[in-house]
């Protein structure tokens, strides 16, 4: 499933969002792509096995990076090529405003910061002995993702599906569309566990580990991060409340506003 629009209320424009876009977007176009090109396979390789997260250098018998404990943190600066970067800002595009718009900008990245500092851990925990470097910002947008589930679980999530040539789409309930991802994760992780060290793929573990911390975090603070003014009963999209529910009353008498 492929999600395609989300109905809670964005006041805001996110700012943070955009940034956080841009910014991964200019670190593969002006550092990755050049240095695969021009630099050559094996130049790429150190590249990547330095400010990525290669779990066996912290936890198992490979020689530490030189950048210390940096690639916890810029590993999620880095993507192994353009459909893997365009998937992971599409989603963060999809679930980030929305989230934004309740935490504040300020705060929205340095939770988007923990957030993958907590998919980074995961992932290094359940992968101590791999000595293949970790990329991607799909931890900590599965962080942003676990928020947004939890500040706006009857919000509705327009997915697509594609059923061979023909795009299917239909409309989720967020708290369905979280449980069918974080169970499609896990299944995957614990199989994951069961393969050879140095088998790379997708870090399952940093999915879990980024969406649970997006959890926990929005259930103890719950967004009210930012001073701003009140919803108004139209804002939602799609015929839906500011929180993104189905309206099921006129939207008068839905109790939004001063």
């Amino acid at each position: 499933m492929f999600p395609v629009a989300t109905t809670a209320a964005v006041r805001y424009p996110p700012f943070a969002t955009w940034a956080l876009i841009a910014l991964n977007v200019l670190v593969y176009v002006l550092i990755q792509m050049p240095l695969l090109r021009h630099g050559g396979p094996a130049a790429y390789e150190l590249f990547l096995k330095t400010w990525g997260l290669v779990p066996a250098a912290y936890f198992g018998d490979a020689a530490p990076p030189a950048a210390g404990w940096w690639p916890f943190l810029t590993n999620m600066f880095l993507h192994g090529g353009v459909l893997h970067l365009g998937f992971n800002m599409w989603t963060l595009y999809i679930f980030g405003p929305a989230v934004e718009d309740r935490f504040g900008s300020g705060r929205f990245v340095a939770l988007y910061l923990l957030f993958g500092l907590a998919a980074s851990l995961a992932h290094a925990a359940a992968n101590a002995d791999s000595a293949v470097p970790a990329i991607g910002a799909s931890g900590a947008i599965a962080g942003v993702t676990g928020a947004y589930m939890r500040l706006f679980p009857r919000s509705l999530v327009v997915v697509l599906v594609p059923i061979l040539f023909y795009p299917l789409f239909f409309e989720l309930p967020a708290a369905a569309f979280a449980a069918f991802w974080f169970a499609t994760q896990f299944v995957q992780g614990v199989f994951s566990l069961f393969l050879p060290a140095n088998v790379g793929g997708i870090a399952w573990w940093a999915h879990i580990g980024g969406f649970v911390a997006g959890l926990l975090v929005a259930s103890i603070y719950g967004g009210g991060g930012r001073r701003h003014r009140a919803l108004q009963c139209d804002e939602g999209r799609f015929g839906c409340r500011p929180d993104g529910a189905r309206a099921r009353r006129p939207w008068h008498r839905e109790g939004y506003g001063p």
